[in-house]
This record gives C-alpha cells, sequence and structure tokens, in this order.
C-alpha cells in the first residue's frame, strides 16, 4: 500500500481485454468518493508496465487476456509491484482457475457478475491487506486452497525480517542461506555474476555486516532455516 495520508484515495489500475468492460469498470470505480483509476490495460504486459509506473493500490486484473494473461501478470507485480493487491474480476469460477490465480499472488477473486456494492467492498477489502472472495466463488475457493494450500514464500518472510532490503536482495539472501555461490546465483536468478555481486554488496551495506558469512548468520539468527 502507499504511504499517503489516511484519507488518500485508493489508487486503482483496471487490466481487462475488452473496452467496454475497461470504460464501464473506470466508470463505476471513478464514481467511489474514496478510489481514483490511474489507469487501464487491455493485457498482461501493459498492466504490469503501467503498474510499474503509477504505483497502484490495487490492480483490477482479468485473467484470458492477450499478450500476457492474468495469472502471470499477476506473478510478475509480486516482484516488480509488491505492494499492489491483486483482485481478480473474471467471468471463471472453476477451481483450477482460482488455484492458479491464488498460487500467482492474488489476494482476492470475484466474478463478473458481482454487483458494484460488492465490487466496490472488495476494492476496498484487498487494499487494506484483506483477502476477499466473492459469493459465487466461495464454496471453490474453500476446496481449492483446501486441497492444495500454496507453499509459503521463503522471501516474504526475508523482507518482513530486513524491510530495507528489495525483492532482489531477499532473494540473492535467500540463496546465500541455501549455500549457493555467486555463479549458481547468477544462474537461479537470470543474471550476470556482476550483478549477483552488486546486490550481495547492497545486503551487506543494509544489514550492517562485512562479509558473506555475517550476513548468513545474521538471517539465521532471525530466524530463516531453523527446524
Amino acid at each position: 500500500m502507499t504511504d499517503g495520508p489516511p484519507d488518500a484515495p485508493i489508487r486503482v489500475l483496471i487490466a481487462d481485454d475488452q473496452a467496454i468492460i475497461r470504460d464501464g469498470l473506470a466508470t463505476i470505480l471513478g464514481l467511489l468518493p474514496d478510489v481514483e483509476v490511474v489507469g487501464t490495460a487491455p493485457d498482461g504486459r501493459e498492466a504490469v508496465a503501467l503498474a510499474v509506473q503509477h504505483r497502484p493500490d490495487v490492480v483490477l486484473m482479468d485473467l484470458r487476456m492477450p499478450v500476457l494473461d492474468g495469472v502471470a501478470a499477476t506473478a510478475q507485480l509480486r516482484t516488480d509491484v509488491p505492494d499492489a493487491a491483486v483482485l481478480v474480476l473474471t467471468t471463471y469460477s472453476d477451481d483450477e482457475s482460482i488455484v492458479k490465480a491464488l498460487r500467482a499472488g492474488a489476494r482476492g477473486y470475484l466474478t463478473k457478475d458481482a454487483g458494484r456494492v460488492e465490487l466496490a467492498a472488495a476494492v476496498r477489502a484487498v487494499a487494506r491487506g484483506q483477502r476477499t472472495f466473492g459469493a459465487s466463488v466461495g464454496d471453490a475457493v474453500i476446496g481449492a486452497m483446501t486441497a492444495s494450500a500454496p507453499a509459503p514464500d521463503p522471501v516474504a518472510g526475508i523482507l518482513t525480517r530486513f524491510p530495507a532490503l528489495t525483492r532482489r536482495e531477499a532473494e540473492v539472501l535467500g540463496a546465500m542461506i541455501d549455500g549457493l555461490g555467486n555463479g549458481a546465483i547468477a544462474e537461479r536468478q537470470f543474471v550476470s555474476v556482476a550483478t549477483v555481486k552488486t546486490h550481495i554488496n547492497a545486503i551487506f551495506s543494509k544489514l550492517g555486516v562485512r562479509d558473506r558469512a555475517a550476513a548468513i548468520a545474521l538471517a539465521r539468527d532471525d530466524g530463516k532455516g531453523e527446524g
């Protein structure tokens, strides 16, 4: 979420491949006194780009879109704009669609038969950090989450303990704790060894340590990897 004053509007980005739906949603949400629509996108790739540019609080995300679908875009937003809460708005309420969206990082899931009141309430809920699901998909969500709950995200745990780190730095620290060398980390992250070294130096600075062993020891003392 943004760090604005308590009465700052909820900044919403709308992603849907149908112009009439984008325009309709923008009109509906624009009428709410506590919501500001900061942009609309016809596909997932543009949604991610606009989210990086505008830093919305909530991304209203369709699932079936060209170029980059909603699930892939949601996963990308977890890395590029982790503070943005994704609220899926789709015609699909099958278990597979729900599970994929939740695993990608969606915080809410509505179908397009939701009314204005339900949509507004869902936007406000995910903006507050809550999970929310439409009445028409509630049973499917419960069943899907019970059957296959998403695995915990160790990087999120590192970010919670060391909020000064970026997500990429937290990923590198996690790889260091797992015993990977710079070359292996570079392969895992699809970056150069020089980039890995830059991230490691930033980690040392932010954690106030001088070397790799001290960074790993500090992270483990904070609870990482203790069984």
